[in-house]
């Protein structure tokens, strides 16, 4: 039977990248975005071209009761359960500690551990065991970056979750990691990194590889961390910052 995986913000960059890989390993894909259907319409095609299956669907995360009509909405598509959550669809907050206000904290807490806490528990019914979770993390949970330093504590907060989960989870054969990119080279980034030639050069340098990552990058280790080759990880961070501030 072809296994199933809900893969959130997965219309581009690193999400794109993730149900792309998944759908190469023969895996049924259903892809969420917030508002840019076409870009998750493009993932789908792209996916169908190259032989997969996919599904998209509009889910804006975050707000109450958003998890759970995300998957009644799942349930509509007639997919039998689900064997891979990949929790990935998050926002950044690039405002200094002096400026973030009450409500800025709220909403980035609110779509980065809410969101996937509630999807996650949404889904106990369906996720099949020896099921996989894993949640999109970031380096800035253990590197000081002051300048993000909200978003950073939603990567704690959701590293933590990881940790739990596995343990509260463990019975059932499901394993649950965390993975955590460094700079990626997505949309997200092109507007101070794509055409600058300084800024790529330092972001480069942070990297013992150096270089910046590339969606695919960060893909293939959640592609590991769904296959039955990492059945005894759980519970784990996985940096994929290649070698961030070592």
């Amino acid at each position: 039977m072809s296994r199933t995986a809900l893969v959130t913000g997965g219309s581009r960059g690193i999400g794109r990248a993730i149900a792309e890989r998944l759908a190469a390993d023969g895996v049924t894909v259903v892809l969420t975005y917030a508002s840019d259907e076409a870009a998750a319409l493009e993932s789908a095609r792209r996916i169908a071209e190259d032989g997969g299956r996919a599904f998209t669907l509009r889910a804006e995360l975050g707000s109450p009761g958003s998890a759970a009509a995300l998957w009644a909405a799942y349930d509509e598509l007639g997919l039998d359960g689900v064997d891979i959550i990949v929790n990935n669809a998050g926002i950044g907050l690039p405002i200094p500690l002096g400026e973030i206000t009450e409500e800025d904290f709220d909403r980035v807490f609110a779509v980065n551990v809410r969101a996937p806490f509630f999807v996650v528990q949404e889904a106990l019914g369906r996720l099949r065991d020896g099921g996989r979770i894993i949640n999109i993390s970031s380096g800035a949970a253990r590197i000081a970056m002051p300048e993000i330093l909200a978003y950073g504590a939603t990567k704690g907060a959701l590293d933590t979750l990881t940790l739990n989960l596995a343990k509260a989870l463990g019975a059932r054969g499901i394993t649950v990691n965390s993975v955590a990119p460094g700079i990626v080279d997505t949309d997200v980034n092109a507007g101070w990194l794509r055409g600058n030639a300084e800024a790529e050069a330092h972001a480069a340098s942070l990297s013992a590889l150096g270089r910046v990552g590339r969606p695919e990058d960060i893909a293939d280790v959640v592609g590991f961390l769904a296959s039955d080759a990492a059945r005894w990880v759980t519970g784990r961070v996985v940096d994929a910052t290649g070698g961030s501030a070592l």
